[in-house]
C-alpha cells in the first residue's frame, strides 16, 4: 500500500475546478457496500457538511484540518493515480469528508477517458448533476446516533441526479436499534435500491493520531447482533457486512 505525500511545493490558485484533497492512497481494496473486496485508489477530499459524533475521518472533515489539504487540479489528481495504478485503469473511490461538495465533474470526466472507474460516496445531503457520470454512487444517510439529521428531499435529490446512468445504492452504519429503525425507514422509502449494513466502529482514532486499535470485540459483538436481527427481521433483500479494513487494519490510516 502506498500513500502518497500530496506535493505543497506545487501550488494551486483556487478557482471553480480546483479540489480540496486530504489523502490519495493505495491501491488497496474497497472495505465496504457494494464494491467490498474490490482493488482501489482513494481519492479522499477535504471538508463536509456534516460534522458526525463518531466520524472516523475528521482529519478530512474539520476546518481545523484545512491547511493539510491540497489545492489540485483534476489533472494533478490523474496524474498521483496513474503513478499509484502503474498506468493501469482501476477503480477510484471518491470520499471524504463529503466529496460532493467539490467540483468532481472535469475530473469524473478526465479519469473515464483514461478508462478509469469511479465510485463516490456521501450522504446525500447535495445533489450534483455529475452523480450520473459515475459508475456507482453510495448514498449513506446518517443514522440518529450519529447526531445529524436527513433532509430527504436532498436524498430525493442526489438519487434523481444519478438517474440510469449510475448505480445507486444505499449504506447504513448501524449502531443500535434506533440506528436499525432509521435504516428500515429509508429502505422502505427507496425500496429499489440495494441496502448494506454495517456494523459502526464506536473507537475511531482522534484526527491528529494514526492509531491502529480498535475494539474489534465490541464491533464483532455488534456484528453478530445486526446479523441476528436482519434474520428475525426476514429483512432479506440487505446485505449485512462488516468493514474490512477495520478487520484488517483497525483504524490505521491511509490503507
Amino acid at each position: 500500500m502506498t500513500a502518497l505525500v500530496l506535493p505543497a511545493m506545487h501550488p494551486v490558485t483556487l478557482d471553480a475546478c480546483t479540489i480540496r484533497i486530504s489523502e490519495i492512497f493505495g491501491p488497496t481494496i474497497q472495505g465496504e457496500g457494494a464494491l467490498i473486496g474490490k482493488p482501489t485508489v482513494f481519492v479522499r477530499t477535504g471538508g463536509c457538511d456534516y460534522r458526525c459524533i463518531w466520524c472516523d475521518t475528521l482529519h478530512a472533515v474539520d476546518s481545523a484540518y484545512r491547511h493539510d489539504w491540497t489545492p489540485m487540479t483534476p489533472e494533478a489528481i490523474m496524474m498521483q493515480v496513474e503513478i499509484l495504478s502503474g498506468g493501469q485503469p482501476i477503480t477510484i473511490s471518491l470520499s471524504g469528508g463529503n466529496p460532493a461538495i467539490q467540483p468532481l465533474g472535469g475530473l469524473i470526466a478526465l479519469g473515464r477517458q483514461m478508462g478509469y472507474r469511479f465510485a463516490l460516496e456521501t450522504q446525500g445531503s447535495i445533489a450534483k448533476d455529475w452523480f450520473a457520470d459515475l459508475d456507482i454512487l453510495t448514498l449513506s444517510p446518517k443514522p440518529p446516533s450519529s447526531g445529524m439529521e436527513t433532509d430527504l428531499e436532498a436524498l430525493d435529490a442526489c438519487i434523481a441526479a444519478a438517474g440510469i446512468n449510475a448505480r445507486s445504492v444505499l449504506k447504513f452504519v448501524v449502531f443500535n436499534d434506533e440506528d436499525y429503525a432509521y435504516a428500515r425507514f429509508i429502505a422502505d422509502r427507496y425500496s429499489d435500491l440495494e441496502v448494506y449494513l454495517q456494523p459502526g466502529n464506536h473507537t475511531p482514532p482522534p484526527p491528529s493520531e494514526n492509531d491502529a486499535l480498535i475494539d474489534m470485540d465490541g464491533i464483532m459483538t455488534r456484528m453478530r447482533w445486526l446479523i441476528d436481527k436482519v434474520g428475525a427481521d426476514r429483512w432479506f433483500s440487505a446485505t449485512v457486512l462488516p468493514q474490512l479494513h477495520t478487520l484488517i487494519w483497525g483504524n490505521l490510516r491511509g490503507v
